[in-house]
């Protein structure tokens, strides 16, 4: 038998990966003092909350320790395992995996995989492999189900304010000034394992923007399409779907997403992205 694990930037909800057969471990936050372990000890919106109040939010990631008892768990009951997760560009928690597994000398039976992906991206890629588990796959073939998500999706995010990347240290006071002077929000994309800017926008124009660039990726091709949104805000994603609905794109499949708390510490409140995939019809 082959387990399935990942980390908590997945952005899949715990109740949802439990339904799933997914084991996720968490990386932690630190509100103030406190630090808690993402997800499961702290709500998104908790962040959110503290963020908007001039709080400031740091991140660390799972340790070496949490993962070697994760896999000590599994390997109990699983032949192996395949644990997949948040870019090393972005993160040192696949360092840690890999340190956990050679730790426990059980490298041969711990598949270590680094997506280059995080948040709903990263979901995908998970619920894929997962997918071709239970359909009875290697570990090689879940590997590559992984490899296939990251070739075929194509995913898209922006801020609804500059304020939080010029906190967290990704843009200067002068780039906030000027962007919001013009009205301009970065694009961001997983570009080799790290999260750029690959365009800007109008903000104003910015969801069009985002759907106009799938439907000239994709065109009628039927797609599995994610809203991810940082926050709980039914009128904002109503309007996202909505927007996505008007766009043209042949959706056979969606979801609305929720970005977790690690996740919203680093780009705020507000953001909101469009993910798609090809799929059969």
């Amino acid at each position: 038998m082959l387990a399935v694990l990942t980390d908590s930037t997945c952005d899949l909800h715990p109740d949802t990966a439990r339904q799933l057969g997914i084991r996720i471990v968490p990386l932690s936050v630190q509100l103030g003092t406190r630090s808690l372990m993402d997800w499961q000890e702290v709500d998104p919106d908790a962040v959110y909350d503290h963020l908007r109040a001039g709080g400031t939010v740091s991140t660390q990631p799972v340790t070496t320790d949490a993962f070697e008892e994760a896999y000590r768990d599994l390997l109990g009951s699983h032949q192996q395992i395949i644990s997949i997760h948040i870019s090393g560009q972005l993160s040192e928690t696949v360092q840690h995996a890999r340190a956990a597994a050679e730790r426990l000398g059980a490298t041969r039976r711990i598949h270590i995989v680094d997506s280059g992906l995080a948040s709903s991206p990263l979901a995908e890629a998970v619920i894929a492999a997962r997918d071709a588990v239970w359909a009875g796959a290697t570990a090689e073939t879940a590997r590559q189900a992984v490899e296939d998500v990251r070739r075929d999706l194509h995913a898209e995010f922006t801020v609804t304010s500059l304020e939080y990347l010029r906190r967290g240290g990704r843009i200067g006071r002068a780039q906030e000034f000027f962007g919001n002077m013009l009205g301009m929000r970065p694009v961001l994309a997983f570009t080799n394992g790290q999260l750029k800017a690959t365009r800007r926008v109008r903000a104003a124009n910015a969801t069009q923007d985002l759907l106009g660039t799938l439907k000239d990726r994709y065109g009628t091709t039927p797609l599995s399409v994610t809203i991810s949104h940082a926050g709980r805000d039914p009128a904002r994603i109503a309007e996202l779907r909505a927007a996505m609905i008007a766009s043209g794109l042949k959706v056979v499949k969606g979801r609305v997403q929720l970005m977790g708390p690690v996740i919203g510490a680093h780009v705020g409140p507000g953001t909101y992205g469009f993910m798609a995939r090809p799929v059969d019809a």
